[in-house]
């Protein structure tokens, strides 16, 4: 059922997918440039006609009341912000357990503009031996879909060198709330560790 509504989503939708056939194992997939609420739009539509299983990280205050069962439906993980560093266990707590699925992360961590992205995503799939699958939003072409799926090597800058440059002309639904890919961890001196 899924993949016929998303199939006349796709038929009737503005936007073109156009992307690389999904990962045939878990993977941590970005949603980037994550500039607006329609990227979840966009992001279900790419996993329901794909054939993929998807899990994705939230706010906790979006799984309050009538909302939390049908976040919970679509794939919702609620984050409690106050702990963030219980997240990356969670999350690696779950694969282990054999539990398969995308985990769509978003690392700008907000709609709106800053300076660094958040790292989680990094974490997650270093800790559970995942790769990362790039998924983008360009308005520019009004394409969205997933990039390559990489492998990531532990060198924080060469890793963040490599999604930078699939990154770079991907302007996301509001170009102006972009935030650069760029990780704190790259000012670091063990970023090489």
């Amino acid at each position: 059922m899924l993949r016929l509504i998303s199939r006349v989503y796709w038929a009737c939708s503005r936007w073109t997918l156009s992307t690389e056939p999904a990962p045939t194992r878990p993977t941590v997939l970005l949603g980037v440039p994550h500039t607006s609420n329609w990227d979840f739009v966009l992001m279900l539509g790419i996993a329901w006609r794909l054939g993929m299983h998807v899990r994705w990280l939230g706010k906790s205050s979006l799984f309050r009341g009538w909302r939390g069962p049908l976040m919970r439906k679509l794939g919702g993980i609620p984050v409690d912000r106050s702990d963030p560093s219980r997240v990356v266990g969670d999350v690696v707590a779950r694969i282990r357990s054999g539990e398969t699925f995308g985990l769509v992360v978003t690392p700008e961590g907000t709609r709106g503009t800053g300076d660094y992205w958040k790292s989680g995503f990094y974490r997650i799939a270093r800790d559970a031996g995942l790769p990362v699958t790039l998924g983008y939003v360009d308005r520019t072409t009004m394409t969205t879909g997933l990039g390559p799926t990489i492998e990531l090597s532990g060198d924080v800058r060469a890793d963040m060198d490599v999604i930078r440059a699939f990154y770079a002309d991907k302007s996301g639904l509001r170009p102006e709330l972009r935030t650069e890919p760029r990780l704190r961890e790259e000012d670091s001196p063990s970023a090489a560790a």
